[in-house]
């Protein structure tokens, strides 16, 4: 069983690089972003409240996301060679709590591939992509919201992980191929 977490600022290329790895390793896609979009999509209790901190560059709150998170690995990780986690976890708490959630399943996280991207380049493809797919969170306030969250809640999720051997930096910047090849030597050095 292979447990990773794709950890980076939103645009870092976590969503790219995620389908690139469950096709060379067989693992099961948890985007907690999508979660919460369908929830948002299907007009959800959970949809809704989310809605109102999606809509502010806020985080879910951590109990919140736990929930969802503990019932998605029950309904639909159980048997799989294993999860990528794509946008969890974003706060202490949260690494925390899924250590736990894969305690009692009998697993641990093997790692946290970090991609690293200046922030000029993330602002510039998030602007990009809120073009080409027509994301309400990809305009420039809640990008430069979304990044501000990220260095004061997210990031120090980084060294929490360097302290306990699971954090794999990688740099995000440039061809997406060597990007993910990068990634993989890292991932099968400890797999």
């Amino acid at each position: 069983m292979l447990n990773l977490v794709l950890f980076g600022a939103p645009g870092s290329g976590k969503g790219t690089q995620s389908a690139k790895l469950i096709d060379k390793y067989g693992l099961h896609h948890i985007s907690t972003g999508e979660v919460l979009r369908d929830h948002i999509k299907r007009e959800t209790e959970l949809g809704k409240i989310a809605q109102s901190y999606i809509a502010n560059g806020q985080l879910i709150p951590d109990e919140l996301m736990i929930s969802i998170l503990d019932d998605v690995l029950e309904k639909e990780a159980a048997g799989k060679k294993g999860v990528i986690f794509d946008g969890f976890p974003r706060t202490i708490p949260q690494a925390e709590a899924l250590k736990e959630l894969l305690r009692k399943r009998g697993t641990d996280l093997h790692a946290v591939v970090g991609l690293e991207v200046p922030e000029e380049e993330l602002i510039e493809r998030m602007l990009n992509r809120g073009k080409e797919t027509g994301r309400a969170d990809d305009n420039l306030e809640t990008i430069k919201k979304r990044l501000d969250v990220y260095h004061n809640q997210t990031s120090p999720l980084k060294d929490y992980y360097s302290g306990i051997g699971k954090y794999l930096p990688v740099n995000g910047s440039g061809n997406i191929e060597d990007i993910f090849n990068n990634i993989t030597a890292g991932i099968d050095k400890i797999n």
